[in-house]
């Protein structure tokens, strides 16, 4: 592992170094001296495979901003007011109320993802002429390669509309080539979807883990492809492309058997429990590597606030021992949003964490914060090293419903899956089960209410609006129809500085 290291570092710092040059898209150059040395071994390819996916953790808290920070999860009670604990939200707020703008753009830089596309370009390239690694590695690098590289062109294009189209590493400084205009989202969406196909073709028959299932691995490359494919669907592609969707759900059910839902939703996402049953494909953390810094950072209270309010469902009041979340609290769960789950769902207290003030011997609720993500002990305080899932069977089952919906077909078995496990002992179909709910009325809206409660806080939700149509969004978030150019985000301004081939989204002032 230290020789990976070595080799990795040796290589990627001089990338860095060189990058500082170039800020243009963060597509940093590869120098001649470094590639000429590298791409020897197999070990040297093992390393950078590794590299891929810790530049991919990397971006994580872009995920799940871009993910769900503008839908209707988080907010303050009142909508320019302080967190429940006197936090400042500190321009946090301006995603939920989508007053986004080129100087405070939310996600610049569209995210850092293109510096990873170009390792991914690269890795592409080397993989393509290389005999030093065997057959195996080879085509389940291309795999990984090809579909993460998909990935973080779905998250842009999902995002931004159009961007950048970049698929060949860049091994040399020209600042005029990466200064180049956007594709058409048709033209980006069409390399989504060709990229699927080759990480597909790649992996072949091999539907293995790697690394306890924090690689990237033939069975989330088919996850993307349903996601995608049911994305089109809803976008001219019709039920030939909810088709798509649902084989590819399939083909992982029927070769890979061994994933299933977890007896607990709550040990899902337990730091001690790793790559378990329903993981598809997840970030890995662990203590003394890397821990999840952007939940402290803006999701959980301040240690000393939160010790003046009580947890009603303890009987107690929070204590410095207990709930030493250690965060800034920047970004509340709406007490609405808490108030969303049944009593008896036990993903509402794995979830989100209820504070409540006590008013003589009555409880009244003050806010609440991310419980989802609790991390460990160590030596007096929390490291949040819980795995952030990508994919988990959870989301197969809530997919495939969807898919069956566009098809005209029946997604009880899916959806009650997942009801069932929520709800435990306390599932009495005639109440919990579809289609017995007054949701379920329609299954769209029995779909999307089942992934908000089930996925909260895993980036899910403002795609799931986005993908279903624009009326949802209108419906669920503050964002309105006379603001439709706020579906997409804002470019940030620095990122049109640097490359003057670039044009703002429309509806957005001009740069």
């Amino acid at each position: 592992m230290k020789k990976h290291i070595k080799y990795l570092f040796t290589l990627l710092g001089v990338i860095t170094l060189l990058s500082a040059c170039s800020d243009e898209l963060d597509l940093a150059p590869v120098s001649s001296l470094s590639d000429a040395s590298y791409w020897k071994t197999p070990d040297q390819f093992d390393a950078f495979v590794t590299g891929v996916h810790t530049s991919f953790r990397s971006h994580t808290s872009n995920f799940q901003r871009l993910g769900e920070m503008r839908s209707d999860i988080f907010g303050t009670e009142t909508p320019l007011g302080p967190t429940f604990t006197g936090e400042a939200t500190q321009g946090v707020e301006r995603m939920w109320l989508q007053t986004l703008d080129a100087n405070d753009a939310g996600v610049s830089n569209f995210g850092g993802f293109y510096f990873n596309i170009n390792q991914l370009n690269l890795l592409i390239n080397k993989l393509t002429t290389t005999e030093v690694v065997t057959a195996a590695n080879k085509n389940y690098y291309l795999g990984i390669a090809y579909g993460m590289r998909a990935y973080y062109y779905f998250h842009l294009v999902r995002s931004w509309g159009k961007v950048v189209l970049q698929t060949d590493p860049v091994f040399a400084i020209d600042v005029s080539s990466l200064a180049k205009p956007a594709s058409s989202e048709e033209e980006v969406m069409k390399q989504i979807k060709a990229d699927i196909e080759s990480s597909a073709s790649s992996f072949g028959n091999d539907y293995t883990f790697r690394n306890s299932k924090g690689f990237w691995s033939k069975a989330a490359t088919l996850m993307l492809k349903a996601e995608v494919y049911l994305w089109t669907s809803y976008r001219g592609g019709g039920a030939a492309d909810a088709t798509m969707a649902k084989n590819a759900l399939t083909d992982i059910q029927t070769n890979i058997p061994s994933l299933a839902l977890q007896a607990s939703f709550a040990n899902v996402f337990s730091a001690g429990n790793k790559g378990n049953s329903e993981i598809i494909f997840a970030i890995r953390y662990l203590l003394n590597e890397a821990t999840m810094g952007y939940v402290p950072g803006s999701f959980t209270p301040q240690t000393g606030l939160i010790i003046n309010f009580y947890d009603s469902l303890q009987n107690r009041k929070f204590d410095v021992g207990t709930d030493n979340w250690g965060g800034l609290l920047r970004a509340p769960v709406k007490v609405s949003t808490f108030r969303m789950y049944d009593n008896s769902d036990s993903r509402k207290w794995a979830t989100i964490q209820p504070a409540y003030s006590k008013v003589g011997a009555n409880y009244v609720i003050a806010g609440a914060f991310v419980k989802k993500f609790q991390g460990e002990q160590n030596a007096g305080s929390r490291q949040y090293t819980n795995d952030f899932p990508v994919y988990r069977h959870a989301d197969l089952l809530l997919l495939l419903a969807e898919a069956k919906v566009i098809l005209g077909e029946d997604p009880a078995t899916e959806i009650n899956k997942v009801r069932q496990r929520a709800f435990g002992a306390n599932y009495v179909p005639l109440i919990h089960g579809y289609p017995n709910q007054a949701v379920d009325a329609n299954p769209k809206e029995a779909i999307l209410r089942e992934r908000l409660l089930e996925f909260i806080f895993e980036g899910k939700r403002w795609y799931d609006l986005r993908r279903m149509g624009d009326n949802f969004v209108y419906k669920y978030t503050t964002l309105t129809p006379d603001q439709s150019y706020k579906l997409l985000w804002p470019i940030d301004r620095t990122s049109l500085t640097n490359n003057r081939s670039l044009e703002q989204n429309p509806g957005y002032p001009k740069f």
